[in-house]
C-alpha cells in the first residue's frame, strides 16, 4: 500500500497503518550502492582518481547520485565505512582535521585539584579528514559533501593538506613532543570509539585516501584547487538510463502495474530535464513508487499528487 488518505482533515483521532515506506526512506538508512547506476565516463574518472591519488570532484544537480559514488567504490574496493564531512558556510579546515575541547579540559583539571591527572586524550577527537589521513595499510574513503557551500577560502586552505598528506595538532605537540597519545577517530561506535596513536602531535598518511568532493555547480573554484582534482560532471540521464535507475531501486519488471503510465512518467521527466528544469531523480522515484502501489490514485487527485512530488526545485 503506497497511497491512502491517512489524514482526512476533520480533527477526528483514528488508528492508521502507514504501511511500508519506500526502500530509500527506511531507517536506519541503508546504503544504495548496489542500486547506483554509474553514468558514462564516471568509472574512468574514479579509476583515474584512484591511480593518481587525487581527489575526485563530482559536479551535478541535486539528487543526481553524486554522493552515492563513493559508497559504491568503498564497497567494491573494501575501503571500510565512508567518512563524511558535510560542508556549510561555517565549516573550517581545523574542525575537519580535529576537535579540541579546551573548556572541558580546564574544568576537569579544576575538579582534579593539585596533583590531579592531566590526560589530554579525552578532550581530543579527529575529524573526518584527520581520520582519513591516519597511516593505514589500506586507504580510507572520505566524502566532502557540497564543497561549493563553503567559505571562499576553504578550498584553498585544503591545498596544502591534500598535497602533503600531513597535519599538526598543536595542542599535542605543545603537550609533549615525545608522548604517544591515543586519540579518538571520527565515526564508528560512539560507546567504544576506535583510537589511534599519535606521536608528537603530527599525523602523516602513508596511503592517500580516496576522496570524493561533490558540488552543485553553484560557484567557481580557484585554478590551483581544480588542477589538483580529477573532475567529472554528471550528465543529464537519458530515458533508458532513468528506466534502469527506477528498475534498480524499485525492482520493477515487465509485468509492473501501470507500466505504460510509468514509461510515460519517465519520458516526461527526461524531457523536462532536457528543457532545463531543475529536478532530482529521487522525485521520479517518489512518483513511480506512488503509481505502482496498491493504493488508488485517479483523475484529478492523481495529477495533483504528481504535481506535488515532481515540482521543479527552483520554485519555492
Amino acid at each position: 500500500m503506497t497511497w491512502q488518505p491517512f489524514y482526512v482533515g476533520d480533527g477526528t483521532p483514528r488508528d492508521v497503518d502507514l504501511g511500508e515506506p519506500p526502500p530509500w526512506r527506511s531507517f536506519p538508512r541503508q546504503a544504495l550502492y548496489k542500486e547506483f547506476q554509474p553514468p558514462p565516463g564516471l568509472v574512468k574518472a574514479v579509476n583515474a582518481a584512484l591511480v593518481l591519488r587525487r581527489p575526485l570532484l563530482v559536479t551535478g544537480a541535486a539528487g543526481s547520485g553524486k554522493s552515492t559514488v563513493i559508497e559504491q567504490v568503498a564497497a567494491e574496493l573494501k575501503l571500510g565505512d565512508v567518512l563524511r564531512w558535510h560542508i556549510t558556510s561555517r565549516s573550517t579546515l581545523k574542525e575537519a582535521l580535529y576537535r579540541y575541547d579546551a573548556l572541558g579540559r580546564i574544568h576537569a583539571q579544576r575538579l582534579g585539584g593539585p596533583g590531579g591527572s592531566d590526560d589530554i586524550a579525552p578532550f581530543l577527537q579527529l575529524g573526518p579528514l584527520g581520520t582519513a589521513l591516519l597511516p593505514v595499510e589500506h586507504p580510507r574513503a572520505l566524502l566532502i559533501d557540497e564543497i561549493d557551500k563553503s567559505d571562499l577560502d576553504l578550498p584553498s586552505d585544503l591545498l596544502d593538506v591534500l598535497e602533503r598528506g600531513t597535519f599538526e595538532i598543536p595542542e599535542l605537540s605543545r603537550f609533549d613532543t615525545e608522548a604517544v597519545i591515543h586519540v579518538r577517530e571520527w565515526g564508528g561506535d560512539e560507546r567504544s570509539p576506535a583510537r589511534s596513536p599519535i606521536k608528537g602531535g603530527f599525523v602523516q598518511c602513508d596511503s592517500f585516501p580516496f576522496i570524493v568532493m561533490t558540488s552543485n555547480g553553484e560557484r567557481d573554484f580557484p585554478a590551483a584547487f581544480l588542477r589538483r582534482c580529477i573532475r567529472f560532471t554528471m550528465p543529464k540521464p537519458t530515458v533508458d538510463e532513468l528506466r534502469r535507475v527506477v528498475e534498480a531501486h524499485l525492482q520493477l519488471g515487465q509485468g509492473t502495474k501501470r507500466s505504460q503510465e510509468v514509461d510515460a512518467t519517465i519520458q516526461d521527466f527526461a524531457e523536462r530535464l532536457t528543457a532545463g528544469e531543475s529536478l532530482a531523480i529521487d522525485q521520479l522515484l517518489n512518483a513511480v513508487h506512488l503509481l505502482t502501489g496498491s493504493g488508488t490514485l485517479t483523475g484529478t487527485e492523481k495529477q495533483e499528487v504528481m504535481d506535488l512530488v515532481l515540482r521543479e526545485l527552483s520554485r519555492a
